[in-house]
């Protein structure tokens, strides 16, 4: 290029110049942008080895769970109407590995593993009012004890998958709604445009299941890991309850027609889907004192999520608003009634053995509808504040609470 043997440069030495030129620059563009990309990769390294460390157990943890002295309640976990709130944080730990242990035995499962998941899947779950470790934990009992209760209706693997994925169905929860997420222009909501919270749960449950020394399906084959992965994506995002809908209108038809057919992998997929939302929303069927507990906590989660639209120039539906805490009871009894119920006539009807969730959620909807026409009574008789409002529903609840 730069001493031409033969006469002058000419066009053609230019324009083959030109061309040389052009992939010569490619080449050194390309050779930075790896340079870039493998500098990326060593910060993307270290990146995740300090969220590894801050969000995987350490093996400390491990061994106190190892040491823990045997559960006091163990063989009530079977029951329906049990209590997450009679254990502490440590404790629904080792229930859960108990939970597991005695529904799929350690003939396949490493125990250590099993220790670790467990532990790393409390350390994920978000320090929120309700969608926090304890939900997880309460959603994994109800499902133990349908699976306890009626052993003969899903297989080993259905039941894995299950069990699993009501454990991990709201990890890293943020304490808001999928539709806050979308309006609020989230970074989750344009990764995942349906189901955004759940398809990130299901993302989170497949980190950890990579990390090392959590994997506790390594000993399963390649197709039965596939499979039981598949299952716990279709579980988890079932808890979202704009597909319970659907789900409903399509399983209520089965049952009508009388051609429910356990044969039939659809039929048994819906069954899985009605159960996750049913362990979902467990809290409905517990004991009223528990619901009305679980009830406050569900409502100061929603009032978070209020306040943060308040603060974006949004008003908060009724529900949300702290500023009408007499809506919590006629709320209630809409939410019982229309997704509650329903769910649990649709499980009952198929596994009979689940008919003290229906039972449980029924009583709590009496109690609901009583303090709906408690509070409208009062209401007849004298205007109120919000504060009186408040203190009317407190009163309200202790009456009721008095007169069963």
């Amino acid at each position: 290029m730069v001493n031409k043997e033969s006469g002058p440069f000419t066009k053609a030495d230019e324009e083959a110049f030109a061309t040389f030129a052009t992939y010569c620059g490619l080449a050194l563009h390309h050779a930075k942008l790896y340079d870039k990309i493998r500098r990326s990769e060593q910060k993307y390294k270290v990146a995740l080895e300090v969220l590894s460390y801050h969000s995987t157990c350490t093996e400390m943890e491990v061994n106190e769970i190892k040491h823990s002295p045997p559960l006091p309640s163990a063989q009530s976990l079977v029951e329906f109407h049990f209590s997450p709130f009679s254990l502490d944080s440590e404790q629904k730990v080792s229930a859960a590995i108990y939970m597991f242990i005695d529904l799929f035995g350690l003939q396949r499962f490493d125990q250590d593993c099993l220790i670790r998941f467990t532990l790393t899947v409390r350390k994920n779950y978000r320090r929120v009012p309700y969608h926090n470790w304890e939900h997880g934990f309460s959603v994994a009992n109800s499902m133990y004890a349908i699976i306890k209760s009626s052993p003969e209706v899903f297989t080993p693997s259905e039941k894995l998958a299950l069990f699993v994925a009501c454990l991990c169905h709201d990890l890293d929860h943020r304490g808001k709604n999928n539709q806050f997420l979308v309006k609020s222009a989230s970074p989750l909501a344009a990764i995942y445009t349906t189901s955004t919270l759940e398809h990130h749960h299901f993302n989170q449950t497949v980190s950890i299941l990579q990390q090392e020394g959590h994997n506790i399906f390594k000993n399963l084959t390649s197709d039965e890991y596939k499979k039981v992965l598949r299952n716990i994506k279709h579980c988890i995002l079932a808890t979202d309850l704009a597909l319970f809908f659907p789900n409903q209108i399509k399983l209520r038809k089965i049952l009508d027609e009388k051609t429910f057919d356990w044969d039939s992998n659809e039929h048994r997929l819906l069954l899985e889907a009605i159960a996750m939302t049913a362990c979902d929303l467990c809290a409905s069927t517990k004991p009223w004192e528990e619901q009305r507990k679980t009830v406050k906590v569900i409502f100061e989660e929603f009032y978070e999520q209020g306040d943060a639209e308040r603060e974006q120039g949004r008003s908060p539906v009724p529900m949300m608003d702290r500023t009408k805490p007499q809506e919590q009871p006629a709320s209630q009894v809409g939410f019982l009634t229309a997704i509650c119920k329903p769910c649990y006539e649709l499980l009952a009807a198929v596994i009979p053995e689940s008919r003290p969730m229906l039972n449980g959620c029924l009583r709590n909807l009496a109690q609901w509808q009583s303090l709906v026409e408690q509070l409208k009574e009062s209401e007849e008789n004298q205007p109120m504040s919000v504060q009186s409002e408040e203190e009317n529903v407190k009163e309200l609840e202790q009456k009721t609470d008095g007169e069963k």
